[in-house]
């Protein structure tokens, strides 16, 4: 099978079905006759911008992260000020802590803008790691978040 119709296959249950893990979607694909390996499964995950969300019931699953390219600063600028609850810098690294279950959301903001600032990112729960190639440019990514993080929302 190809790779665009098994990600459209995957599109289809994720958006039918709440997919919490990729184990969940590998039974899926399974289901309807198609075999995938994990690392395929992972990499569909990656390409298609699939994050977790939470659903109606409170649980987390699968969705795919819609934007577009002209709103995506807005975007990121909106969640700062609605997510963030701090933010530290160490170095070149920026430890971002955000309301419980938004820092995958917010990184794949920041994966898509491709800032020329940040090297690389990592989510968790409720913390956001940015790598950036030096201090200086690790400090304009703090300044960036300083800007539009609502002060009501930092912990004490």
């Amino acid at each position: 099978m190809k790779k665009e119709e098994r990600q459209a296959k995957i599109e289809q249950i994720i958006n039918q079905n709440e997919i919490a893990t990729q184990d969940e979607l590998m039974k899926a694909l399974s289901n309807i006759g198609i075999k995938s390996t994990q690392a395929t499964i992972s990499r569909d995950i990656r390409e298609m911008r699939i994050v977790k969300e939470q659903g109606a019931s409170g649980q987390l699953h699968y969705a795919i992260f819609k934007g577009n390219r002209q709103s995506e600063e807005e975007k990121l600028f909106e969640n700062i000020h609605e997510m963030v609850t701090d933010i530290t810098q160490v170095e070149f690294i920026n430890i971002i802590h955000t309301l419980p279950r938004n820092a995958n959301v917010l990184t794949a903001i920041i994966d898509d803008l491709k800032l020329k600032e940040v090297v690389g990112t990592m989510a968790g729960y409720d913390t956001i790691l940015i790598i950036s190639k030096s201090r200086e440019d690790a400090e304009a990514v703090e300044r960036l978040f300083m800007k539009y993080i609502d002060k009501n929302n930092l912990d004490d």
